[in-house]
């Protein structure tokens, strides 16, 4: 309600009183005549007579009526109308070829799925969100939750690297935005929070960037079937979130914003860049921080002035948003954009960021960008999933370990410790859905061979040796 339809309504009510007033008024002086008149009989009566009482209706006639006895606090002009009382808000590597989709994986035509009911909002970093009310699933840190909360747990779920665009962009335009994850959406609405890697600038327009092999670009319609799925969060932070420059990453972050997917790890500068996405449930706060360890060039790094992505070569600013997450949530989730691609296991660069991470103070880093899945690592009471791989990406002919996938889900606590299961998928014309038994089985075991310091039963269960 704006500033003048509040002096209007005040001006109405003010014009509704002043008969009220006027009859008071009136009504008060007639009951001092009164009195004064019984005051001057009984004074100059002789017979001693006592005085009569006023009558009933004169004396409660000096009372205010009851809906003047106080004033609403609405009727005050120092409180502020609900639609002005807005708070800021919140402000994303390289990719295997697009493959041509097999005619034996020719997917079938099928309606879009329902909208999965709208998640209760948090207030992330993000600029331009409205204030969550006390009943949403967010809030800001140090609210509901932070750092030290006794009780409750969080279902965190994880993906790899979504592209819609190319390959899978022209699947989505046959058979509707909940194609890809039409097999999967059951899992990840079972999380209470689920996020995964956003691998494409989401535009219209931009300048693609040059000197790169593959250059992505997808529809703002697109967003809706990550939306429909179950995600809640994406990391920006990659070595594609700039392939069609700040105009194709800022059109992002506003399309996800208008769909309330929140985001991370880009930004106008590098302070907006590295602030975490803060999301609360069952009244634990979860801060998730996106950086990327792959940036084609330099000019791809957010800096002061700068727009760009939040990048960990240095891991000086990574650390010091881990320490001040630390602070301000329960549990503490870094997404990082690392390694070698198609490679199996992890290389140096990914253990001492890893490492470094958690010892700032991280509960858990989830990787991606290799395209394949790598091992999981416990250290020091937290966990490390080196590569999640493909979750939902162009698939060549034929069987290719780019096509192994899953979704990590995570059960914590307040203390931030984690349990952890994994659920092997297979990716099918871009789709991916439950293995069967026998390669989920094979699938698990591999996974627990490259693994560090952990066990990955049959079942998906990792646990530390």
């Amino acid at each position: 309600m704006s500033y003048s339809r509040v002096q209007s309504k005040q001006r109405t009510k003010r014009k509704r009183r002043w008969p009220v007033f006027a009859v008071i008024a009136l009504i008060l002086v007639l009951a001092l005549a009164v009195g004064a008149y019984a005051a001057f009989v009984a004074g100059d009566g002789d017979d001693g007579a006592p005085q009569q009482p006023l009558s009933g209706a004169t004396a409660s006639a000096t009372a205010l009526p009851e809906d003047d006895a106080t004033a609403s606090p609405a009727d005050s002009t120092d409180a502020m109308p609900d639609d002005l009382a807005t708070e800021p808000a919140e402000p994303a590597e390289s990719a295997i070829p697009s493959g041509s989709t097999p005619a034996s994986e020719e997917p079938p035509a099928s309606e879009n799925a329902p909208a999965k009911n709208p998640p209760v909002e948090e207030p992330s970093s993000s600029v331009g969100e409205p204030s969550p009310t006390p009943d949403e699933d967010s809030t800001e840190p140090g609210e509901a939750g932070g750092a030290g909360t006794q009780g409750g747990s969080v279902t965190l779920a994880f993906v790899g690297d979504i592209l819609p665009a190319s390959g899978v962009g022209k699947l989505i335009d046959q058979y509707g935005v909940d194609y890809p994850f039409k097999l999967a959406k059951p899992l990840l609405e079972s999380a209470d929070i689920a996020a995964g890697n956003l691998e494409a600038p989401i535009t219209t327009r931009g300048t693609p960037a040059e000197n790169k092999q593959y250059v992505f670009k997808g529809k703002p319609e697109y967003l809706k079937g990550l939306k429909n799925a179950g995600l809640d969060v994406v990391s920006l932070a990659n070595n594609h979130t700039l392939d069609q420059g700040w105009e194709g990453l800022s059109d992002t972050m506003d399309a996800l914003d208008d769909i309330k997917l929140k985001h991370m790890g880009s930004g106008a500068d590098d302070k907006e860049a590295f602030e975490p996405v803060y999301m609360e449930h069952d009244g634990l706060t979860v801060a998730y921080i996106g950086v990327s360890n792959v940036v084609p060039e330099g000019s791809w790094k957010a800096g002061p002035d700068h727009p760009g992505v939040a990048e960990t070569y240095d891991t000086t600013r990574a650390v010091a948003t881990v320490k001040k997450a630390r602070e301000l949530a329960d549990v503490v989730v870094v997404m990082v954009h690392w390694g070698n691609e198609r490679a199996d296991t992890p290389k140096e660069a990914q253990f001492n960021v890893g490492h470094t991470l958690i010892d700032a103070g991280a509960d858990l880093i989830v990787g991606s960008h290799p395209h394949v899945l790598q091992g999981f690592e416990a250290y020091k009471g937290k966990w490390i999933a080196y590569s999640l791989g493909n979750f939902v990406f162009t698939t060549k002919q034929g069987y290719s370990k780019t096509q192994d996938t899953g979704v990590l889900t995570a059960e914590c606590k307040a203390d931030g410790k984690c349990d952890l299961q994994f659920e092997p998928m297979y990716a099918k014309a871009s789709q991916p859905g439950p293995m069967e038994p026998a390669q989920a089985a094979a699938l698990l075991s591999r996974l627990d061979k490259a693994s560090y310091h952990a066990n990955v039963d049959s079942k998906g269960r990792i646990t530390a040796k």
